[in-house]
């Protein structure tokens, strides 16, 4: 995307600024239903849902994962499985999905889950399926992608392909996968992680608006560079254009979840993730 004048000013804004700290952005944006987050300020805008993919908490329990979710100010949640294993029982589930639903935190989704035989789809749909997940952010390997479509029209489920960039020989871009799924079933699609994107060669912004149609989930982050050696940094002091990103995003009206995925600082990662996501509401409140 072309970046004109009011982008720059946006970006130096934000970067310099207050804003781009999470405990006064907390304060200014109030949170609706489902994590969605309400700009009236802006004009026309619809809901923005701010989520968190819960990798970027993989050192920390199930429950802590979930209130440090809710510190970051946001009440969207995508598993991956050390916070609900893929084997787990159907009771196991049942009190995962409650203590959610008792925090306030929905549990949209599951994933990153591999899928490398028919067993694999088997059990990843019976798991999302027991917690009444929408959607699987799935990596299945390409020979299994019929079968993985005979299972979202069984289940009403959707699979969101992830991409991991440089080295990845399955899905290392969002139109890799695409390619593959653009005449399936409308409900297989993409989550373009945007960090894995640019280390790559892509640009975000374009890829998002070239298979929107399909883009169930996108994985939020920031990398210091943009090549295979780039490493996830606190968003708006990497490389991506992260303010274009988000101009994309509103232009399109997005009405999916946009995850943050924090991988860098395991051992303490909420102060990034707040500082992350209060720049994300910062640059979206200037749109």
């Amino acid at each position: 995307m072309k970046k004109n004048k009011s982008t720059i000013n946006r970006r130096n804004f934000i970067k310099n600024s207050a804003l781009g700290t999470a405990g006064i952005i907390s304060t200014s944006f109030p949170i609706i239903a489902q994590g969605s987050i309400r700009f009236t300020d802006s004009g026309d805008l619809s809901n923005i849902k701010l989520g968190v993919a819960s990798y970027s908490l993989r050192n920390f329990s199930t429950e802590k994962a979930l209130d440090m979710t809710l510190r970051c100010g946001v009440n969207r949640i995508s598993f991956k499985s050390m916070h609900l294993p893929l084997d787990s029982g159907k009771e196991t589930i049942k009190k995962t999905v409650k203590l959610c639903r008792d925090k306030g935190v929905e549990l949209y989704g599951g994933g990153v889950i591999y899928m490398k035989t028919k067993e694999a789809v088997d059990q990843a749909f019976a798991y999302a399926q027991a917690a009444k997940m929408k959607i699987i952010i799935g990596v299945p390997n390409h020979e299994l992608l019929n079968y993985v479509e005979t299972k979202v029209k069984e289940t009403n489920i959707k699979l969101a392909i992830h991409n991991h960039g440089p080295g990845d020989k399955l899905y290392p871009s969002a139109e890799s996968a695409y390619v593959k799924i653009k005449n399936m079933d409308a409900r297989m699609g993409l989550c373009i992680d945007i960090g894995h994107s640019i280390r790559i060669g892509r640009n975000p912004s374009k890829d998002f608006e070239s298979f929107f149609d399909r883009v169930f989930d996108v994985h939020v982050k920031d990398v210091t560079k943009a090549a295979a050696d780039g490493k996830t940094c606190i968003v708006g002091k990497g490389v991506i254009d992260i303010p274009g990103f988000l101009e994309t995003v509103v232009k399109l009206n997005y009405e999916e979840t946009l995850a943050l995925e924090y991988e860098a600082e395991a051992s303490d990662p909420l102060p990034g993730m707040m500082e992350s996501l209060g720049y994300v509401k910062g640059v979206l409140a200037t749109n």
